[in-house]
C-alpha cells in the first residue's frame, strides 16, 4: 500500500543522503515519508523543512470527524482524514524532529501554534497555478441579464463543506436564475445524504472533469466552504480563471475580504447565502472584485511561489549556520 511505499522511499532517500551529506545544503521533506531522512539530515547538521500541505493532522482528524457527525455520514475505513492512530503517531514525530514546518496559510499555522509549536519553527510559503493552462475569460461580471454561475471543484465530501455551499446557494436569489456546477466525485454515501437538493433545477452535478480551466472561465464565482484545508490549489486556479472567490476562513485561499474575494466563517451558511445574493444583485461589485482579483493573480503563479520558496530555503540555511 501507499504507506509502505512512503516508508521505502524514506529509507532509500535516507541512505542516499548518508552518502551525499557533504554536498547538501537543505532537505525539503514531505509528510509520512520523512522520519529517517530527517534523522540522517540532523546527524550531519543539515536543516530540514517539513512540508505541511494540510493542517496539523490531529486538528484535521477532529475537524473531519466533527463535520461527518454533524452531517450524519460515516467515512469508510482507510479514507483520507479518517482517524488513524499510527499515522498520527508517525506525523507527530516528524513535526517534533524537523527543524521547520513549512505552512502555506495562516490557518495551517494557527493549528500548529495552538498545539504548542513555537512560532520560530514555522516558515510561510505559498502555492500557485500554471498560467499556461489557466487564463481568464471575458464574460464575468457583465450585467447582461444572465444568471450567475457558481462552481465547486474537488472531492465531494463533508470536509470540503459542499453541503454548506449547496444550502447557501439554494437560499440565495442566484438559485432562481443561475446555475451551480458541482465538479468532482462523491465519497460513498454523501450524494445520497444531499438527496433532493442536488435535483434542484439550478444545480448541475458534472462529475469528474478534465476541462476545469475552461469551465471556470465560464463561471462567475468559485465556492469552497471547507472546514479544514491547507491552501487549496483550485482556489489559485479559480482566481487565475477570473472567478471571484467565496471561501471559508479555513480554505487557506489567498484573498482579502471585500477587496478581491469574500470570506465567511466555517459553517456560516446564512452569511454565504447573503454573499451570493449580494453578487447576484450587484454586478458592479462583482466586476470590481473580479478586476482586483485578476490584478493580483500574477503573484499567485508557480514562478512567484518558487521565488518565495527560495527565500524560505535561504532563511532556514542562514538560521542553521548561525546556530
Amino acid at each position: 500500500g501507499s504507506r509502505r511505499s512512503y516508508h521505502l522511499h524514506d529509507w532509500i532517500v535516507a541512505r542516499w543522503l548518508e552518502r551525499h551529506a557533504g554536498s547538501i545544503d537543505l532537505v525539503h521533506a514531505w509528510p509520512l515519508g520523512a522520519l529517517e531522512t530527517i534523522r540522517v539530515a540532523k546527524k550531519h547538521g543539515i536543516p530540514v523543512v517539513l512540508e505541511r500541505p494540510n493542517t496539523h493532522t490531529e486538528f484535521a482528524y477532529q475537524a473531519v470527524e466533527d463535520e461527518c457527525r454533524r452531517s450524519g455520514l460515516e467515512l469508510p475505513e482507510g479514507f483520507e482524514h479518517k482517524f488513524d492512530a499510527k499515522v498520527l503517531e508517525h506525523e507527530l514525530k516528524e513535526y517534533e524532529e524537523a527543524d521547520y514546518l513549512l505552512c502555506p496559510s495562516p490557518f495551517v499555522e494557527r493549528t500548529f501554534l495552538e498545539r504548542g509549536t513555537s512560532r520560530d519553527r514555522i516558515l510561510r510559503h505559498r502555492y500557485g497555478y500554471d498560467g499556461s493552462k489557466v487564463r481568464s475569460g471575458d464574460q464575468h461580471g457583465a450585467d447582461d441579464g444572465r444568471g450567475l454561475v457558481m462552481v465547486y471543484a474537488g472531492l465531494c465530501t463533508p470536509r470540503k463543506g459542499l453541503h454548506h455551499a449547496l444550502d447557501a446557494w439554494l437560499k440565495s436569489s442566484a438559485s432562481e436564475t443561475g446555475r451551480f456546477w458541482i465538479c468532482g466525485g462523491f465519497v460513498p454515501g454523501y450524494r445520497e445524504l444531499l438527496g433532493e437538493k442536488l435535483e434542484h433545477p439550478s444545480v448541475e452535478v458534472l462529475g469528474h472533469r478534465n476541462d476545469l480551466p475552461e469551465l471556470m472561465r465560464k463561471a462567475d464565482l468559485f465556492v469552497l466552504s471547507t472546514v479544514e484545508e491547507g491552501s487549496a490549489l483550485v482556489t489559485y486556479e479559480a482566481r487565475g480563471s477570473g472567478c471571484v472567490l467565496l471561501v471559508s476562513t479555513a480554505s487557506g485561499a489567498v484573498c482579502e475580504h471585500m477587496v478581491d474575494g469574500l470570506e465567511h466563517e466555517i459553517r456560516d451558511v446564512d452569511t454565504l447565502a447573503s454573499q451570493i445574493s449580494l453578487l447576484d444583485e450587484d454586478r458592479d461589485l462583482l466586476g470590481a472584485l473580479r478586476s482586483r482579483s485578476l490584478e493580483g493573480a500574477s503573484e499567485l503563479s508557480w514562478e512567484a511561489a518558487g521565488r518565495r520558496l527560495l527565500e524560505v530555503y535561504e532563511q532556514a540555511i542562514v538560521a542553521n549556520k548561525s546556530d
